[in-house]
């Protein structure tokens, strides 16, 4: 009895993790903004902590590793928003626009 309500609760966070994945990867290929492509990465990373939490919670209870993986990649996300965003701040004072698609026009 207990072992169909764990699997059945770890296939709950999974699916709620492979959900941030795919809004995610949608956002990247759909959105034009750099703002909008940096929150969907965003999406798809919380989407794998999601994911390492919800394995090393029902998988192996007993070792933190799922989770200190986990605090690894939200502080390599945190890095990676802060350098985003300063590089977004400096396109937009110096061309006026955070379009990828004109981001493209420039390099021509």
């Amino acid at each position: 009895m207990t072992d169909g309500f764990l699997s059945n609760s770890l296939n709950i966070y999974l699916f709620v993790g492979l959900f941030l994945l795919c809004c995610g990867i949608l956002g990247v290929l759909y959105r034009r903004t750099l703002i909008a492509m940096l929150i969907s990465i965003e999406l798809i990373m919380n989407g794998a902590g999601l994911n390492f939490v919800a394995f090393n919670r029902f998988v192996s209870p007993e070792g933190p590793e799922g989770m200190i993986f986990t605090l690894f990649v939200m502080g390599i996300a945190a890095a990676e928003a802060a350098i985003a965003l300063a590089i977004i701040i400096l396109i937009f004072r110096k061309y006026r626009s955070i379009e990828s698609a004109e981001m493209e026009e420039m390099k021509d």
